[in-house]
């Protein structure tokens, strides 16, 4: 009976034993020791600086960061842990000699949230490399090799809040990443800084939200002068904006294989930066935001007469919207001015002023002003036409003769005009010239001290008829002479 009493009691000691492993297992407790080449401190597993070829194995599935750095590791392949780490929220990469990953290689670490893969020897990202890391939000790539960034490498990241990619070899801005509603939504900090950028899609980058240019790292790259790069960083130099404060100097650009600062570009004679206010005509409907340096602030608007601006008022042209930004419907002269915006935030809060000019006319119907202007401007342009019409395109119906026939009455000094009328008979049916188809008009001379008032010649009186004193002479009726002057009484000869 003893024998069986003892072996009775050693399958219960075994069963307590399987039961207590088993319940271990459900709590999530260690069933695997620490690796020998790791320091472990709680659910913290160091393996840094032990010259590892490889990933040690049967890593503990409680593991919550995992620190591998300054080894050499050279490749991350899909298996390189056969345990799912499901509570691994931090991968510490760094120092290694990674020149491959997979990309199922982030597949058994599904909720990490902070991977560190700088200073290794990575030299492009592909496509959807990080696709599996739906809740990483900080990723760590700098002093790599990297020259090429796939547009689908950063595919379904979304909760991704800052990236490091500074001190590689990019050549292409990645405007993919920061365009508003892209692949990011919520990035906030992206380092391109000490990279190969010679040119930026400067437009698109003016348009970005402050809160994604407050942390946008541009310094260090040889980027190309001219007078749109420095308006840009002058913008955000005044509004003070973390990612041109904070490397002032380090913001420089190439031109002529020479190094210059981006604010002392005066060999460019560009125009000094001026914040524009918005423009809107009257009935226009406009929305202004205020461009906050950090999202999700509380923002209070104040109209120009210091009046806060509601969220919603009946029958009022200025309301705010659900985002804090400032809608206009109907914009009415009155509400030009200057708005002031109050923007509360956890690390700080911050004021913005934007002015608004409304013109008094709409963009696209006639305003009476501008009609009548328009009217009398063309008005006097068609009457300047009419009267160079009437002066120099008029039908002639004279011929004008080339040469005259001296005058029959010998005591009138006369300047006169030949001008001869269309002849209506067959010219060559002769005929006598004086039957009443040449007529002359004449203009007084006022030369002689015969005339009378206005060039009329005075009864009695003669002019006298200076005498031909050579073949060369001009006679005083000569129209051609310089001394001809047209009387404003016509005389009909």
């Amino acid at each position: 009976m003893q024998p069986q009493r003892d072996l009775r009691g050693l399958w219960l000691l075994l069963l307590s034993l399987f039961l207590l492993l088993f319940e271990e297992a459900r709590a999530g407790r260690p069933l695997v020791s620490c690796p020998a080449a790791c320091l472990c401190a709680s659910n913290i597993l160091s393996c840094s600086k032990q010259q590892l070829p490889n990933v040690p194995h049967s890593l503990p599935s409680y593991t919550a960061l995992l620190d591998l750095s300054h080894n050499n590791l050279s490749r991350l392949r899909a298996e390189w842990t056969p345990t799912r780490l499901t509570h691994l929220h931090s991968l510490l990469l760094s120092h290694n000699q990674l020149n491959f990953i997979s990309s199922e290689a982030f597949s058994p670490v599904p909720n990490l949230r902070y991977l560190d893969l700088s200073s290794n020897q990575l030299r492009t990202l592909d496509e959807f490399l990080f696709s599996e890391l739906q809740a990483l939000e900080v990723l760590l790539l700098y002093n790599n090799h990297i020259m090429a960034v796939d547009r689908c490498a950063f595919d379904e990241v979304v909760q991704l809040q800052k990236l490091y990619l500074s001190q590689n070899q990019i050549s292409r801005f990645p405007l993919e990443l920061v365009k508003e509603g892209a692949k990011l939504p919520k990035l906030t900090l992206l380092d391109l800084s000490s990279n190969k950028l010679k040119n930026l899609p400067l437009p698109d980058l003016q348009k970005l939200p402050a809160w994604i240019k407050n942390g946008l790292y541009l310094h260090n790259n040889p980027l190309h002068c001219d007078c749109e790069l420095y308006q840009l960083f002058s913008h955000w130099q005044y509004r003070q904006l973390s990612s041109v404060m904070d490397f002032q100097e380090d913001l420089y650009c190439m031109s002529s294989k020479k190094l210059h600062n981006v604010f002392s570009l005066s060999f460019l004679n560009c125009s000094e930066y001026k914040e524009r206010a918005w423009e809107a005509h009257l009935g226009d409907t406009l929305t202004i935001k205020c461009d906050t340096k950090q999202q999700g602030m509380t923002k209070v608007w104040v109209t120009p007469s210091n009046e806060r601006v509601l969220d919603e008022v009946a029958n009022s042209t200025v309301t705010v919207s659900k985002d804090g930004s400032l809608h206009f419907r109907r914009v009415q002269v009155e509400d030009g001015g200057v708005y002031t915006c109050y923007a509360m935030g956890e690390a700080f809060n911050e004021t913005l002023s934007v002015e608004l000019k409304v013109y008094n006319f709409t963009l696209h119907g006639h305003h009476d002003t501008l009609n009548t202007a328009y009217t009398t401007l063309v008005g006097c342009i068609l009457s300047v036409v009419l009267v160079l019409i009437y002066l120099y395109l008029t039908p002639c119906r004279c011929w004008c003769r080339g040469v005259e026939k001296p005058s029959s009455h010998q005591g009138d000094s006369l300047s006169s005009s030949m001008l001869s009328t269309t002849p209506n008979h067959d010219p060559m049916a002769g005929g006598d010239k004086d039957d009443g188809f040449d007529r002359r008009v004449a203009f007084l001379e006022p030369a002689g001290p015969g005339q009378g008032q206005n060039g009329k010649l005075k009864p009695g009186n003669t002019l006298p008829v200076p005498e031909a004193t050579g073949k060369g002479q001009r006679r005083m009726s000569d129209p051609e002479s310089v001394s001809s002057v047209f009387s404003d009484t016509p005389i009909v000869v």
